[in-house]
């Protein structure tokens, strides 16, 4: 988890062995600033936004340490950030499961005080254990309770008048869904990022492991402070086997990484940091901000779907989704744009205009449209009325071969038409010792994003189906399935389907991807029919250029976002026992494997 900061100003910031020494030491044009001088000079300089942004016309008055004791004796800390001059005013509270280093305070300083200047008290709380307050620290376990508390201890506060938001993304967001149901006091906005009320989902996607995602957060969190995680880790830890004990090797025992993979199907456990029905019984409209390549999308799109359909009618018509082209708390790189678009100015640039409208501070008509999503390959923004879009035209494409497939060498053919001749399945050969390596996709870390495919490409362990070169641009937008007739010869295994744009150079990226996790009975090398599958990809909003050839790939791994299968049909958390699994997909007759495409006519 990374908090989510401007990007100009972290640039500067990563250049500054000691931010705090900036405030007292920094001479500036002859002048010696003060701290709070020198936050609001670089937040001024350095910060977006800027352009359109109401004046900022309040001093501020910074509390640092404010607590209250929890009902099972553990203190809470909060700095809270006041407009001088106002006696009451709204709040706009933010929850951190950040370890309270000079940089992150410099951070929250520069957010905190960007809001109250323009008349709001801003209150900063740590969690449990962590940026200040007592506890031991435990990812997501806590938020319910100490949430709650928290907000019957802003009701005590003789400045609060009764007006509250929260603000946040990841774990951030998590504190706000745990306490999005309460009425006293009652919420009037929330800015949710890149988090879903789906943490279970997230972890199990397809019912595989997402373990890149879990050891990265098992190494930036584990113990009393977060650290950078170096990739190096991330691989050592990937490889050990049995997945209890990557962990150990990564960083040392988790408490945490070890719970979610033995609650894997604990409804109990999984409800307690999920909730149950948070979306329909969510008490204020609230601002979805979410990411292309984000481990948490698709079920954030599931949120937003819920509340706009049973939510409060006052809430689900006043709540926004932006989606744009981020990993997890991260910018990434589009072909064709060069730069990309900052994450972390964008998920405050809303915030402002969100929080007056709906805590009543100006009269504004909110002119933010219901939906805004950024469209890949076309690369800009455009604006929507509804996820997802309801003028789509879901269309298959289906996979043609000669039984040769494999690697983009092969004979793989996709096309809209169905065959109408016998084609021989396409075969290849599954081992866990030498799995597919991951390039790219939603997950947690710096890994995550847009990268080529060509070299996977290469392997014989990938099927590989292109169009022949597009003559007219094709947009697709929208949740992605595939369906898929196969064949293995153990009792259980995986299959990976991935959508590809290449681009007229060759080089090919990825645009989403899925997996599906389950066990098989029987085997097409017997003679027996095939098993029908259906491997959700995710949503995505991608415009193949005339010129390009849309590509899917199949396989049976994605190494490390995945954890391997192992083939053998034991426990994954604890099997050590490999076998190389032999699979099969058939596309004749009536198995017709094929990609479900959500086609925006154009």
């Amino acid at each position: 988890m990374r908090f989510p900061f401007p990007t100009k100003l972290s640039r500067f910031l990563s250049r500054v062995r000691d931010p705090v020494k900036i405030g007292s030491g920094l001479m500036l044009a002859g002048i010696v600033v003060s701290c709070a001088s020198a936050v609001d000079f670089f937040a001024e300089q350095f910060v977006l936004p800027t352009e359109g942004v109401r004046p900022a016309v309040y001093t501020v008055e910074t509390k640092r340490g404010q607590s209250f004791t929890t009902h099972d004796g553990v203190t809470l800390l909060a700095d809270i950030y006041r407009p001088v001059g106002l006696a009451t005013t709204p709040t706009i509270l933010v929850r951190i499961p950040l370890t309270r280093t000079k940089s992150n305070q410099m951070r929250a300083d520069v957010i905190a005080r960007y809001w109250a200047k323009r008349g709001y008290t801003v209150v900063i709380q740590g969690t449990r254990g962590r940026y200040g307050s007592e506890g031991n620290f435990y990812p997501l376990i806590h938020e319910r309770a100490d949430g709650l508390e928290t907000l019957k201890w802003l009701q005590t506060q003789a400045w609060f008048d009764g007006r509250l938001a929260m603000w946040g993304g990841s774990a951030f967001g998590h504190t706000q869904w745990s306490v999005a149901d309460q009425m006293s006091p009652g919420f009037f906005a929330l800015h949710v990022h890149i988090v879903s009320t789906n943490f279970r989902r997230m972890f199990f996607p397809g019912e595989a492991f997402a373990l890149e995602s879990a050891l990265y957060w098992a190494i930036r969190s584990r113990g009393v402070e977060d650290r950078t995680v170096d990739v190096r880790d991330l691989e050592r830890g990937a490889r050990i086997l049995p997945l209890l004990d990557a962990d150990d090797q990564a960083i040392g025992d988790t408490d945490f990484y070890n719970d979610w993979l033995r609650h894997k199907d604990d409804q109990e456990f999984w409800e307690a940091i999920d909730g149950r029905d948070r979306p329909q019984t969510l008490q204020a409209p609230i601002l979805l901000l979410a990411g292309w390549y984000d481990p948490f999308l698709p079920g954030q799109l599931d949120d937003f779907e819920v509340i706009t359909a049973r939510a409060p009618s006052s809430v689900g018509s006043n709540s926004r989704l932006i989606i744009g082209p981020w990993g997890h708390a991260t910018s990434i790189r589009v072909p064709g744009m060069g730069v990309g678009i900052p994450y972390r100015e964008s998920t405050l640039e809303p915030s402002l205009p969100w929080f007056d409208f709906h805590l009543k501070v100006r009269a504004d008509r909110l002119t933010m449209p219901r939906v805004r999503l950024f469209v890949m390959g076309e690369n800009r923004w455009r604006d929507e009325q509804e996820w997802p879009l309801a003028r789509t035209v879901y269309t298959p494409y289906y996979f043609h071969s000669a039984g040769h497939a494999n690697t983009a060498e092969g004979d793989g053919r996709l096309e809209g038409e169905a065959p109408n001749e016998d084609q021989a399945p396409d075969r290849y050969a599954y081992d866990p010792l030498d799995p597919v390596p991951t390039r790219g996709g939603a997950m947690l870390g710096d890994r995550s994003g847009i990268m080529t495919q060509n070299d996977i490409e290469s392997r014989n362990d990938v099927l590989v189906y292109s169009t022949t070169a597009l003559t007219k641009p094709l947009e697709v937008t929208g949740p992605l399935h595939a369906v898929l007739y196969v064949g293995t010869d153990v009792p259980s295994t995986d299959f990976t389907v991935k959508l590809v744009d290449v681009h007229p150079d060759g080089l090919a990226y990825n645009v989403c991807d899925g997996i599906l996790r389950r066990r098989y009975s029987h085997s097409v090398g017997r003679g027996e029919e095939p098993t029908a599958i259906k491997v959700e990809l995710g949503p995505t909003s991608h415009l193949f250029l005339a010129g390009h050839r849309m590509r899917v790939e199949v396989s049976s791994s994605n190494f490390p976002r995945f954890d391997r299968n192992l083939n053998s049909g034991e426990d994954p958390s604890l099997a050590i026992k490999t076998q190389v699994a032999y699979q099969v997909l058939v596309h004749q007759g009536t198995h017709l494997s094929h990609i479900v495409l959500p086609i925006i006519p154009r």
